[in-house]
């Protein structure tokens, strides 16, 4: 393995994956436990079937208005790296850096982390597990997915295929079943509207949108593997949309049907709610057959963000602004091995001193600072490089990308107002990282700098 020289577009890797790959890798990273457990946090937010079936609709659309935006800087820069290469056009390098730092050290490795140990503590629902060995299985895992990842992007995405029809098709067969057989009853739907003003439920309302937000996150994986896929320009815009409409629907149908089965106020009280409306109609089996169903979202969805993740450090270092081994590809299989292996170090790492969910709480909301940027970066290069060939264009400019900042910008300000002190350490650590973008920028234009 040879380390590239510090360019911003060039690449070793090999464009070896279609649509169906595309659209499998956004959908299995959207698709992970929430969808099992979140409505219960929706339905004790808010009360009326409606009004939670409305949660998840309003929340389906403004994932797609992002997706919609967000295509556009996909075609027109189908690159390694995904919003690092859009917020480093639109923007300059130090937004770009500060990106790439927040997932490289934090976002990215503490997902992983936290679905890895969420994957161990269901397989504790077939045998007792201690909290050393919950660990011990969860790095396991993350050794597994990466090393395997390394062997080549045929193979991660051939995986992801796999977990993703797999998970897919245990959502549709819980769905299904929930209308189908004997439990459900359509007098459970009552009430539809919760009682009182508009205004004494909007600001709940505001509550549980956070938590529908978070379990619709995702859909931007591709973007990271946007240097592997084939026909860019099309497969790219279709893949961040496709897969985001093929998650709203099926979460979407997956609230009404857990409605359905056990009423509002029996949502509500749920731990569980996928599992208790399983039990109802599946009897004991259903239990497992939902633990194995988020078994497989799990698996799956730490599968497409390690396969996708580590393409972030691997752009910054053929730009010339990280070091420069995160940029090697292994020589047989075409990956970006050295990223791959650090990146799975460090969710190692995390996952072994159990500090994983602190850190994911300090810096989460600066996922939706870089997408509001993302979107409005539309609007910007649209002004800055009229010029630049768009393969594909957001449909509804400029209302989609405006309503989605709108959103993403409430997100964030609701998110500060109520952790005030874990969104300060949060921004904390997102700037630790302008020291690095100094010593790298500084080096970029010396000729180079790190191994």
């Amino acid at each position: 393995m040879t380390s590239p020289p510090p360019t911003s577009t060039s690449t070793d890797l090999k464009r070896e994956l279609g649509l169906f790959d595309a659209v499998m890798i956004n959908a299995g990273t959207m698709i992970a436990s929430a969808i099992f457990i979140v409505p219960a946090t929706v339905a004790a937010a808010v009360h009326g079937t409606a009004l939670m079936t409305l949660v998840w609709v309003i929340g389906g659309i403004v994932s797609l208005l992002g997706a919609l935006s967000i295509a556009e800087l996909a075609a027109a820069y189908p690159e390694a790296g995904g919003q690092y290469a859009y917020l480093r056009e639109a923007y300059g390098t130090v937004w770009a850096f500060l990106y790439g730092w927040a997932n490289f050290a934090v976002i990215n490795t503490a997902s992983i982390a936290a679905i890895a140990v969420g994957f161990a503590r269901y397989i504790g629902f077939f045998t007792p597990l201690s909290e050393a060995a919950i660990r011990v299985i969860a790095v396991l895992s993350i050794v597994g997915l990466t090393l395997l990842n390394c062997r080549g992007v045929r193979l991660g995405a051939t995986t992801q295929n796999v977990l993703t029809t797999l998970k897919i098709g245990a959502l549709v067969a819980l769905i299904v079943t929930s209308f189908v057989l004997p439990g459900g009853a359509a007098s459970h739907f009552q009430p539809l509207w919760p009682s009182g003003t508009v205004g004494q439920w909007i600001g709940p309302f505001g509550v549980a949108m956070v938590g529908v937000l978070w379990a619709y996150d995702g859909w931007i994986e591709t973007t990271y593997v946007g240097s592997e896929i084939m026909d860019p320009g099309r497969n790219l815009p279709r893949s961040i949309i496709l897969s985001t409409l093929i998650v709203v629907a099926l979460y979407v149908l997956a609230s009404v049907a857990y409605v359905y089965v056990l009423s509002p106020a029996g949502v509500a009280g749920s731990a569980l709610v996928a599992s208790d409306a399983a039990k109802i109609t599946m009897g004991g089996i259903g239990a497992t057959f939902v633990v194995v169903a988020i078994l497989i979202s799990t698996l799956g969805a730490n599968n497409g963000i390690i396969l996708t993740a580590a393409r972030i450090p691997y752009a910054m270092a053929r730009g010339g602004m990280f070091f420069r081994s995160q940029g090697i590809v292994h020589p047989r299989y075409a990956t970006p091995a050295v990223a791959l292996l650090t990146q799975g170090v460090i969710a190692s790492a995390l996952t072994a001193f159990g500090t994983y969910d602190q850190l994911f709480t300090y810096v989460v909301f600066a996922q939706f600072v870089f997408y509001a940027l993302s979107a409005g970066a539309v609007m910007r290069l649209r002004r800055t490089a009229p010029q630049l060939a768009r393969p594909y264009r957001t449909w509804g400019y400029p209302v989609t990308p405006i309503v989605f900042i709108s959103f993403a910008v409430w997100l964030v300000y609701n998110t500060i107002v109520e952790t005030p002190k874990d969104s300060a350490i949060g921004a904390g650590i997102i700037l630790l990282g302008l020291p690095g973008y100094w010593y790298w920028k500084k080096g970029a234009v010396g000729g180079g700098r790190g191994r």
